[in-house]
């Protein structure tokens, strides 16, 4: 063969008489083989290539040594003496050392000059531009939050930033620079060891994909084709060159990946040193990347179907035991599911040991929660236990940036409703968020001790700056029309009956006490029947934009219904420590996991803010703006290489095409020699698992209803283009069908010619998109991006 996997050489199409009754015998045995399930015992793309490396070794034992590599030979998966397969399930020989030293060194030089091109492109200008460019301003500021020990939210689990806030702290940044906004400048502060480490880790993923690809095609040429078009791709470039959590995920998936598709390369020898280890690298790799995002799932998902499929190809393998199978089974319960389940929560725990400091997230979390950060005004302070009458107090709502129960001297203004005094909810602690507790026929608190509030009775809460009563009546609320409107009315606590709210504690019984911090509250407005209600929809500036308050006629609960004791003073009661009521580690991950997963499903646009649907996505319709808007600044824009992605596009539609001709060819039983055998089996286990990683990473965003940014879709397009190289070797392999030799090899040559030569044409016009620009904008003739707008959607 040659070095990239083209024309059989002569001594291999003749062959020896050995060689030959080995071809007629793989011809019979291989014929019906490839519809069988892919993780049968002896798996036909594995024996096909056991035997093709053993035809080979027949004729390197007759001195006839081959003229270059073969596509079923790759380096580390083949022998001097000739029976290791792929997989390493040969039994006679399993030292590497003995594998041909040229082929040895074509696969090393491969994977060097893969390796050094990656990080070449990635590393190179990390530094520019030295200020804040895109959503560093988020995960720069949390990086230096974990640095500081202060406690912050995040819709995303907290493994990315931890990490980014380590590379920091180890490369000497001190964790003071403020990232306020995008565009402020770093200045003196050290950034380069967060942005350095992104980039690595960015900088492994065409590796990876070359290590991915090089596996499940034993062909360096569709392994090499992957690389070229993820090295030279300016979005990939461009966001493994920022503090971003992206490149932080994509290491981990593609991580996950590898380590499966090599778990499975040691299917015959099942329970070996290596056969745990990439099981163990498995779990580790899916751990990471549900650590960074939730989208982690998705390769869970993958993982997991994969897993499931190879269960049940061994539930079929009469050789084995039952005892057998649930020794593999067990083993991967461990392996895929315990170990990342326990290294998940580990990253939780350091999360809340680390992060142990009151900080801008605490008004995110309940109460309990709040009283076990060091500086928060609930941390070791003390309070009655139990809601009395007489108390003052502070309520807290349960949604995520619900706010605390607030009111204030300004009215509503003319036409919102009665024109009362307003009642909000205040996202930060302030004296106007204090309320009296009050019987319903009560005008001042009791002279003897007080009575403690229960399920089922009937208050008035009187705000006690403005002595105004918490009142509702039938007026539409100032943003939420079907609910009503929420007002303080009265003065110094005359008001009426439309003051009297029932506490009710959820999931509590009649005569059931109202614990500070842990109780869940809801008020029930007598006259109208309506529940206190926080919107979360924030008031125009005569509301001093803070949270609209309601009173909504629908009764289910839920967190916009529900509140919590928070501050609880009266000096008639006695007082317990607070951290008697801490929440125990269990009941904060839970916590910490419903207000990620609420924060993350209330990511809505904006007004003007742009976003993306997923269908720009694959078509490259709509880059994102990092860095600069005018010709002075240093202009960075996030757009995949146009040639790479376009090709990616049509590789997914070529696939499905080759993938169905080759079904129905075998299904059909046409003649088809070893080689072309060879493409529909990778065709269908490898490009298969390709296609469908590309489906679970890309199709759940048309489900979802948040807002969605173009950079989502990069974990999937590393799914297309492992796809587009394996898709397109074959198909350059397949020019046989129109061409005889030596002519379809030269058409093979011309075509990797092309296709590199337009990658790379491609990366040198788009490069400034990842590099920077200055000067004119790309729509003036005198710009360096002049005439590159191929769509009126590109906005750099």
């Amino acid at each position: 063969m040659t070095l990239l996997d083209g024309e059989p050489t002569k001594e291999y199409q003749e062959g020896s008489g050995v060689a030959r009754l080995g071809y007629s015998f793989n011809f019979l045995m291989a014929k019906g083989e490839c519809t069988t399930q892919w993780s049968k015992t002896e798996d036909t793309c594995s024996t096909l290539r056991n035997r093709k490396a053993f035809l080979s070794s027949e004729k390197q034992q007759q001195d006839s040594q081959p003229k270059d590599g073969d596509n079923s030979q790759t380096a580390g998966h083949s022998s001097k003496d000739g029976t290791q397969s792929s997989n390493g399930t040969s039994a006679q020989w399993t030292d590497r050392g003995t594998d041909p030293p040229r082929k040895e060194t074509h696969s090393s030089v491969l994977l060097l000059l893969v390796t050094v091109l990656s990080f070449s492109t990635r590393l190179y200008k990390i530094m520019e531009p030295a200020h804040v460019c895109w959503d560093e301003t988020h995960f720069g500021k949390m990086g230096s939050y974990y640095i500081n020990r202060t406690f912050f939210f995040d819709v995303h689990p907290p493994l990315g930033k931890m990490l980014i806030g380590l590379a920091g702290y180890v490369t000497g940044y001190d964790g003071t620079f403020p990232f306020i906004k995008p565009g402020d400048k770093y200045e003196h502060h050290n950034y380069w060891g967060m942005r350095g480490f992104c980039a690595v880790l960015g900088s492994f993923l065409p590796v990876f994909a070359y290590l991915i690809v090089l596996e499940l095609s034993q062909s360096r040429t569709a392994a090499l084709i992957t690389a070229t078009l993820l090295i030279f791709d300016t979005g990939c470039i461009t966001i493994s060159q920022y503090i971003l959590l992206d490149p932080i995920l994509m290491f981990f998936i593609m991580g996950a990946v590898l380590s499966m598709v090599k778990f499975k390369q040691q299917t015959h020898r099942p329970f070996s040193a290596p056969w745990w280890l990439w099981l163990v690298l498995t779990g580790v790799n899916l751990a990471g990347a549900l650590g960074v995002k939730f989208v982690g799932l998705f390769v869970i998902l993958l993982v997991g179907l994969n897993t499931a499929w190879d269960l049940w190809g061994l539930l079929g393998n009469l050789h084995l035991s039952l005892v057998d199978i649930a020794k593999h089974f067990l083993a991967r319960v461990v392996g895929l599911i315990l170990l990342p389940l326990f290294l998940y929560v580990t990253i939780f725990a350091i999360h809340f040991v680390v992060l142990n400091k009151s900080g801008p997230g605490d008004g995110f979390f309940s109460s309990a929660f709040q009283s076990r950060l060091i500086g928060n005004n609930l941390h070791n302070a003390s309070m009655p236990e139990y809601l009395a009458y007489g108390s003052t107090i502070t309520v807290k709502n349960l949604r995520i940036a619900g706010g605390y129960l607030h009111s204030h001297w300004h009215l509503y203004p003319e036409g919102v409703g009665a024109k009362q005094q307003q009642v909000t909810a205040y996202l930060h602690k302030d004296y106007n968020n204090l309320w009296l507790v009050h019987r319903q026929d009560e005008n001042n608190t009791q002279s003897g001790a007080p009575d403690l509030v229960r399920h089922g009775d009937i208050i008035r809460l009187e705000h006690k700056e403005t002595t105004r009563n918490l009142h509702s009546h039938l007026h539409e609320a100032p943003l939420t029309k079907k609910h009503f409107q929420v007002t303080g009315y009265g003065i110094n606590a005359t008001g009426d009956a439309n003051d009297l709210w029932q506490v009710e504690v959820c999931g509590g019984r009649k005569g059931d006490l109202v614990k500070v911090l842990r109780s869940k509250v809801r008020f029930l407005h007598r006259a109208t029947g309506c529940v206190l209600y926080s919107s979360g929809k924030t008031l125009p500036k005569w509301g001093w934009e803070q949270v609209e308050v309601t009173c909504s006629p629908y009764l289910k609960e839920t967190p916009s219904s529900q509140w919590s004791i928070e501050d609880h003073i009266n000096p008639k009661l006695p007082n317990i420590s607070l951290s008697l009521l801490k929440p125990h580690f269990l009941e904060i991950l839970l916590e910490s996991h419903i207000v990620m997963i609420r924060g993350n499903s209330g990511l809505k646009p904006k007004d003007n803010e742009m976003n993306s649907k997923p269908w720009h996505w694959p078509i490259n319709y709509q880059g994102l703006r990092f860095s600069g808007v005018n010709e002075t600044e240093y202009r960075v824009y996030l757009l995949g290489n146009p040639v790479v992605w376009w090709i990616n596009l049509a590789s997914l539609g070529l696939y499905v095409i080759m993938v169905a001709v080759a079904s129905v060819a075998l299904q059909r039983g046409v003649p088809l020699d070893q080689r072309r055998r060879e493409h529909c089996c990778v065709l269908r286990r490898g490009g298969g698992l390709l296609l469908l990683g590309w489906l679970l990473h890309y199709a759940p965003f048309y489900t979802m209803g948040r807002i969605l940014y173009y950079h989502h879709y990069f974990p999937a397009m590393l799914f297309s283009s492992m796809l587009t190289g394996i898709t397109l070797h074959i198909l350059l392999q397949s020019t046989d069908f129109l061409l005889r030799p030596p002519y379809s090899y030269w058409l093979q040559k011309v075509g990797q010619m092309l296709l590199l030569f337009s990658v790379l044409y491609s990366f040198y016009l788009f490069h400034p998109l990842s590099y920077g620009m200055r000067g004119p904008l790309a729509h003036e003739p005198a710009s360096a991006m002049a005439g590159l707008r191929w769509m009126d959607s590109w906005e750099f």
